[in-house]
């Protein structure tokens, strides 16, 4: 009975210490959740606290499916290492303890988007009671980057209700992504009869999101300024990001209020002869508008909303109108502006044409043009400014005062204004020849000279060439110049000559003289003098030729070779002329010999 009674004892106390160990239990520690990019790696670790070793622990992981249940994938005891086959983490997990005390980490590869569950960590062992973590894995995927698209027609502000703005389109993103939309920079809400936003998505067949969102307004003329783009928020592990679309204008169609029309071209002030550009334009935007451009002076009227007028005239001052009508509510507005074209009258020079004065005299003209603007004149003779202002006077005219005055006219408000016109004048008055510079000449006989006379004089002088013994001389060339005449004559040189230049008109004559000295042409005297040189020439070679032969002074024409020669070797020339019968025996060495001396051989040279 004793011992029935300590045996019920022991299993009292040993159940007892069983019960307390109980009460104590294992503390698991997980993250709340994991976070990972789709394809990436996923460590999920799991910590616990025992107070039993680790090879005394039961650890088992698990995952809850989209339906609630819990599905073992690995379990772990002090001899055994095991992931659960048949499930979709089989080949892709591992288990490690990280050395740490109380640690191990469950690492899934190739996470992909439907890996994102629930994971359980249950840690058991025979003295504790179980403890058990839970950690929610997150997958993410980057979306493309995100497009808008505008309305391609334009939005009447006359439309009736809410009129489609843009849509914006993001696909490929994990989880979805949300879109905004921002006009100028203020992002836009749900208003009612002002702005309403439609978003929508679409779950692909890879899980991943399409998200799109069309904006629709009710537009007014101030949104013909505004830009309009998305912004695109997405999740990644850690935070979200933020990228935006390119930004967009619309197309608004509104009539116009007011109306406005300028010349364009030219810039500044307009002269007869430019080509006039008129502009016609509204402050509104709308293709139902008509525009036309309209004259009040003549009543013309020209489609469009520009006019180009050719060569304009004073005749197109006035002023034009540019009227638009509105189609859709047949309302008109108008837009007024003026034209004005200067003018500047051809110049009138009095007298006209061609004045005579009288040497002496004074020349008064004036020039004068009409014009809309301040006028400047100026008188020009031969490119040289003569006189500034209308009037031209010249005192005591002369033969320079002759000659064509220009008178131009310009306005110096507008560059290139301007008109001009000549006036001839002409000096009454006896012929004057010019002074001539060669009077005396010298020319050789058998040439030809030429001699010219300027004669100046009104009327034009009568010029005749006349020689000493009167004979009249005919002129080669004639003509008549500004203030009087230009002749010239060719004479042809036999013996000397005197000419004479005479001019006349009713006014009077006038003379000058010409005198030519002929000379023997230089052509005969150089062919004597050549032929001289040549004759000497071929005489002074035969004669030494004849001497350093011994054919000169020797009486039988033999000399002695054996006879010493002389210092003295004579050379006799005879020199006869056709009038005596004389001879003169010359010595080459300066020795005259009477004719018995020579005995020898002597050349005859005759002239």
């Amino acid at each position: 009975m004793a011992v029935r009674d300590a045996a019920s004892l022991l299993v009292g106390l040993l159940i007892l210490c069983h019960t307390w160990g109980a009460w104590a239990n294992i503390e698991v520690n997980m993250e709340d959740r994991v976070e990972v990019f789709r394809g990436d790696t996923a460590q999920i670790a799991c910590m616990f606290k025992s107070s039993e070793g680790i090879g005394a622990m039961i650890i088992q992981w698990f995952y809850v499916t989209w339906l609630g249940e819990k599905q073992r994938l690995y379990y772990q005891d002090s001899t055994t290492k095991i992931p659960e086959r048949g499930t979709p983490f089989t080949d892709r997990i591992s288990v490690n303890d990280t050395g740490a005390s109380g640690e191990v980490v469950l690492t899934i590869n190739n996470v992909q988007l439907a890996d994102e569950l629930e994971f359980i960590c249950l840690v058991k062992s025979l003295s504790e009671a179980p403890g058990e973590g839970r950690t929610k894995l997150k997958v993410f995927e980057t979306p493309e980057l995100p497009t808008i698209q505008g309305v391609q027609t334009g939005i009447s502000v006359n439309d009736d209700g809410l009129s489609p703005i843009a849509s914006c389109l993001v696909t490929n993103g994990f989880p979805k992504p949300n879109i905004t939309w921002y006009r100028n920079h203020t992002p836009l809400r749900n208003i009612d009869d002002e702005v309403k936003v439609n978003p929508s998505s679409t779950s692909e067949s890879t899980g991943l999101y399409t998200v799109s969102s069309q904006l629709n307004m009710k537009v007014v003329k101030a949104n013909k300024d505004d830009q309009f783009y998305c912004e695109v928020t997405y999740f990644v592990p850690g935070g979200i990001r933020m990228t935006e679309t390119n930004r967009i204008n619309i197309t608004v169609l509104y009539p116009s209020t007011e109306v406005s029309i300028w010349v364009d071209s030219p810039k500044g002030k307009i002269k007869e002869g430019d080509v006039v550009e008129l502009h016609c334009q509204g402050n509104g935007n709308s293709p139902t508008e008509i525009m036309t451009i309209s004259h009040n002076q003549t009543g013309q009227i020209w489609d469009g909303k520009m006019l180009e007028l050719h060569n304009v005239t004073r005749l197109h001052n006035g002023q034009y109108q540019c009227g638009i009508v509105e189609l859709d509510t047949m309302e008109e507005i108008r837009g007024v502006t003026s034209v004005f074209v200067n003018y500047l009258d051809a110049a009138v020079v009095m007298p006209k044409d061609t004045i005579l004065v009288t040497q002496g005299e004074e020349l008064k003209a004036t020039c004068n043009a009409l014009s809309s603007l301040q006028t400047d004149t100026t008188w020009f003779k031969n490119g040289k400014v003569v006189t500034k202002g209308h009037s031209l006077m010249l005192k005591d005219a002369t033969f320079d005062t002759a000659g064509t005055y220009m008178c131009v006219v310009t306005v110096p408000e507008i560059e290139g204004m301007q008109t001009s016109e000549v006036l001839h004048v002409k000096v009454q008055g006896p012929p004057k020849i010019m002074e001539q510079e060669h009077k005396d000449l010298e020319e050789s006989v058998g040439n030809a000279v030429d001699l010219s006379c300027n004669v100046r004089g009104f009327p034009a002088p009568s010029v005749t060439w006349t020689t000493s013994d009167g004979k009249v001389i005919e002129t080669a060339t004639k003509e008549e110049t500004e203030d009087g005449v230009h002749s010239v004559v060719s004479i042809e040189v036999t013996s000397d000559i005197t000419a004479f230049c005479n001019a006349t008109n009713e006014y009077g004559t006038d003379a000058v003289t010409f005198a030519i000295k002929a000379r023997e042409g230089r052509g005969v005297i150089i062919a004597v003098v050549i032929i001289c040189i040549l004759l000497l020439a071929i005489l002074g070679s035969t004669l030494y030729f004849l001497y350093k032969k011994g054919k000169i002074c020797g009486r039988s024409g033999k000399q002695d070779l054996t006879k010493e020669k002389s210092s003295k070797d004579n050379i006799v020339v005879e020199m006869k002329s056709d009038n005596t019968e004389e001879a003169v025996l010359l010595e080459v060495n300066g020795e005259k010999r009477p004719p018995s001396d020579q005995g020898g051989e002597y050349l005859d040279v005759q002239k």
